[in-house]
């Protein structure tokens, strides 16, 4: 059944098929053919999609410059809204020049067109057909467009970039009114504010009251959910910091005098670890409240404030333990007493206390409307409390005792330098809210202990950073004891991964300690982003733009492209060309080759993605071309040179050359220069111009087939023929030599003292000479000594006169015996005078021996060579 149908389907489909074909058969035999004619039909002017494009976006852009012009004048008081404001006005300055890159290459185009169209025929000349003449027309009117689009692109990004610099403006002027902005301290606004404090309290009763009963009765279960899962997270990141982090910010009360190092360290750390652990689980409480939907639009504010007041608490409570911690001296960074850091600690924190009330209490009357003079009452309060607070830090006694250095004793006054700087920065913010410049002062107060954290953690992380950095340091602390334990480093790499673990620790401390005290001085997040992104991305030097991204993704590129390249090499090598049994020579010429070229072209991955155009560097180039044919010419020839020996391989790694007095095995060619290893282990390194322009032996060039003499001498008494049947029969039974080509012996010279042959043999590995020769020596020793076969060594017969007239030796001697008698005898003065011979004639005759026995020992050597 449902075969039959299936067959009825198909039978419908080709019919209807059928009908379809038919149709279009006949509509197209009754359609008129039209034949159009190029030549005379003038083409259809229609602007290409990039023109479109850049119209359409010119015009929404030009409607938003007019619509921030109104929106600047409307939002003058507002700084989150002037900040928008201004990244709006960035962007569409930055969407300017993309109008002008988009429509380059339509203008690129126009223009080859152009070119190829040729210029227009000059007077008298024949004309053009109509089809050019339009054309050309066509294409000048959409230069002309395109340029107009240009222009109007540039003008709007001259007008975005007018509306920045007026926000700018208006912002500098909207926190200089708000800091010194003037009110009179006076009774009547004293009772204002306190009769404004309670409206405010019954304000915020209902408003939280009600906000909380609504919570209760409708959102119990979100509002349970969102408590567990934030204990969850609590329990979550504490635990897991503590246990990822213990070693670097649990201190060891057991150490009675830890060094320097580790105390600066630990005190970092301590602070770091902790209040990012903590911001992390109030960002997750916040947007679990968030996806609870507990929160209400104008409690949100209050309640990030809230959570803001306690990180802030938080973090300098941390800072101030880790600074004095007051119950472990041996870990404290400053030089107090115990006494004086137990009663600075809770000072500090309190100061974070009393300022982070007050910009609760700030934020609580912006979200209910609260009346200015209440706002100014509670600066006004908050200012004093935090200027008695540090009246009372001046008036400690904290410093150890210089005479007897105990820390456990009572404490000495602050030197003066810091305890006037205390003095008058407590009495400053007085006067200067009693002036009426509370704003002033607020800000002031606000950047004595935020600003005065942040700056001092920034101090301690870059005190740190170089202790770590400082030789022999790194392998004191935790992580180096670790890293020491765990992977076996010595104590060199201990110091260099000190010296990146130094330069880590300040990039963090620069990352996280700008960008807060930029915050705390009225510059939003915006603008901070503004900065970062030019910084990366738009430096301008003059006519030259840099982008940071850019140069790192092209190093990145690089980098990648380096390790493709090797990686390549590696599979190739031994892949590849090790299953193909090739020499090891030309797998190193390959693999060199494959490395030159893989450098290259990574290097060019890495500058075209780093956005460098290499057309403005062309003049440098040009300019140095000179330079280089001088002053780098030898540098040029040798690695032209080595680009010749790895394509012509007139030898290969494992070579044995011989080029002027180097002689031993190539051991690496690279571009510049190959290095020879002698047979006395001495690696020589030879320029390659030098092995292209000079003679070069290699003896295992196309092969290590190799042949070895043995010179031979017998004595006059042997017979010739019987010498060489034995030294051929040595030859032939040495297990190295090669019958083919087959040994030789040849009857070489009568010598003066013996008949010279020479042994003539191949080896199948010329490495083998050496060996071969010693064996072959050895064997033909022992060989002629039992033929009885003398071997005979050079002889000279000396003959030697000595003295004036002919006298023999035994004359000589005589006569000096003679003259010592003498003269040991007084009696026979007379006599030896008469007898003696001339002192000239003892001279030379002692003369004549010595060169006597000189001509002997000469002979000697002679004979032993």
């Amino acid at each position: 059944m449902r075969l039959n149908r299936l067959i009825v389907f198909m039978l419908a489909a080709l019919l209807m098929a059928a009908g379809g074909v038919r149709a279009q058969t006949s509509s197209s035999e009754s359609a008129p053919v039209t034949i159009s004619n190029p030549v005379s039909a003038a083409p259809e002017v229609q602007a290409s999609a990039a023109v479109v494009a850049a119209q359409e976006k010119l015009a929404a852009s030009e409607k938003q410059v007019a619509k921030l012009k109104a929106q600047l004048e409307e939002s003058a008081t507002d700084d989150s809204q002037l900040v928008d404001l201004k990244v709006t006005a960035e962007a569409l300055a930055r969407s300017m020049l993309e109008i002008g890159v988009s429509l380059r290459p339509r203008i690129t185009e126009i223009k080859a067109r152009i070119d190829q169209l040729g210029a227009a025929p000059a007077e008298g000349e024949p004309a053009e057909p109509e089809v050019i003449v339009a054309e050309r027309a066509r294409l000048a009117e959409e230069r002309a467009e395109i340029n107009a689009l240009t222009g109007r692109a540039e003008t709007v990004s001259l007008q975005a970039n007018e509306i920045g610099d007026q926000i700018a403006g208006a912002r500098r002027d909207l926190f200089a009114n708000t800091l010194f902005k003037r009110t009179e301290i006076t009774p009547t606004l004293i009772a204002d504010a306190f009769s404004a404090t309670g409206n405010e309290w019954s304000q915020l009763s209902r408003t939280y009251g009600s906000w909380a009963t609504f919570v209760w009765k409708f959102k119990r279960q979100a509002l349970l959910g969102s408590i567990f899962f934030s204990l969850l997270a609590a329990l979550v990141l504490i635990a897991g910091a503590y246990r990822l982090f213990g070693g670097l910010i649990i201190r060891d009360a057991d150490n009675e005098d830890p060094p320097y190092t580790s105390r600066l360290s630990v005190a970092f750390w301590s602070i770091i670890i902790p209040t990012m652990a903590m911001t992390l689980l109030a960002a997750l409480v916040f947007a679990l409240m968030n996806s609870f939907a507990i929160l209400r639009a104008d409690v949100t504010p209050v309640i990030q404030s809230l959570i803001a007041m306690m990180l802030g608490v938080y973090f300098i409570s941390k800072l101030a333990r880790a600074i004095l911690a007051p119950k472990m001296p041996a870990w404290r960074l400053v030089n107090v007493s115990n006494g004086g850091a137990r009663v600075l600690f809770p000072l500090v924190v309190a100061m974070a206390v009393i300022n982070g009330l007050d910009y609760v209490e700030d934020v609580m009357s912006n979200s209910l409307g609260s009346p200015v003079v209440l706002t100014v009452m509670k600066g006004f309060i908050s200012v004093f409390m935090m200027a008695l607070v540090l009246i009372a830090m001046a008036l400690v006694k904290p410093m150890v005792p210089k005479t007897s250095g105990d820390p456990s004793e009572p404490g000495q006054p602050w030197p003066r330098i810091i305890s006037r700087t205390l003095l008058v920065a407590g009495i400053g913010l007085m006067v200067t809210a009693l002036l009426g410049y509370v704003g002033l002062a607020r800000f002031a107060a606000t950047q004595i202990v935020v600003t005065g954290g942040i700056l001092t953690t920034m101090y301690i992380g870059y005190l740190s950073g170089q202790a770590v950095s400082e030789a022999g340091s790194f392998a004191n602390t935790t992580v180096g004891r670790w890293l020491q334990a765990r992977y076996k480093l010595s104590l060199m790499a201990l110091d260099q991964c000190g010296l990146g673990a130094g330069l880590l620790i300040n990039l963090l401390v620069l990352l996280m300690g700008v960008p807060l005290i930029l915050l705390q001085w009225g510059f939003q997040i915006q603008d901070i982003e503004i900065w970062f992104y030019r910084l990366m991305t738009d430096i301008r030097i003059g006519g030259i733009t840099i982008s940071l991204v850019g140069i790192l993704f092209g190093v990145v590129m690089f980098v990648l492209g380096l390790i493709a390249t090797r990686w390549f090499q590696r599979w190739l090598d031994g892949s590849v060309m090790a299953r193909g049994r090739m020499d090891t020579g030309v797998r190193n010429s390959i693999k060199t080759g494959i490395g030159y070229l893989g450098v290259a072209v990574a290097a060019l991955i890495g500058i075209s993605v780093a956005g460098i155009d290499l057309s403005s560097l062309a003049l440098v180039a040009g300019a140095l071309s000179l330079g280089i044919g001088f002053g780098l010419q030898n540098i040029v020839s040798n690695f032209v040179s080595g680009l010749i020996l790895l394509a012509e391989r007139p030898f290969k790694v494992g070579d044995w050359v011989v080029t002027g007095s180097t002689e031993g095995f190539v051991k690496k060619i690279s571009v510049r220069a190959t290095e020879i290893e002698t047979f006395s282990r001495q690696s020589i390194i030879v320029p390659n111009s030098e092995l292209i322009n000079a003679p070069v032996g290699n003896w295992t060039h196309r092969n290590k087939l190799g042949r070895v003499d043995v010179p031979v001498g017998v004595s006059y008494d042997a017979d010739p023929r019987r010498v060489i049947e034995i030294l051929s029969e040595i030859a032939r039974g040495h297990e190295l030599v090669l019958n083919n080509p087959e040994p030789s012996v040849h009857f070489v010279n009568f010598g003066d003292s013996s008949l010279d042959f020479e042994l003539k043999a191949h080896v199948a590995d010329v490495l083998d000479g050496l060996s071969v020769r010693t064996e072959l020596r050895l064997r033909i020793f022992e060989r002629l000594k039992a033929e009885n076969i003398e071997i005979p060594f050079p002889q000279r017969d000396l003959n030697i006169k000595l003295g004036e007239g002919g006298e023999t030796l035994t004359t000589l001697v005589a006569d000096l015996s003679d003259g010592d008698a003498a003269t040991d005898d007084p009696s026979a003065k007379n006599k030896a005078s008469v007898s003696k011979p001339s002192a000239h004639t003892l001279r030379k005759r002692r003369a004549a021996l010595k060169a006597g026995q000189d001509s002997m020992e000469e002979d000697s050597g002679e004979g032993d060579r």
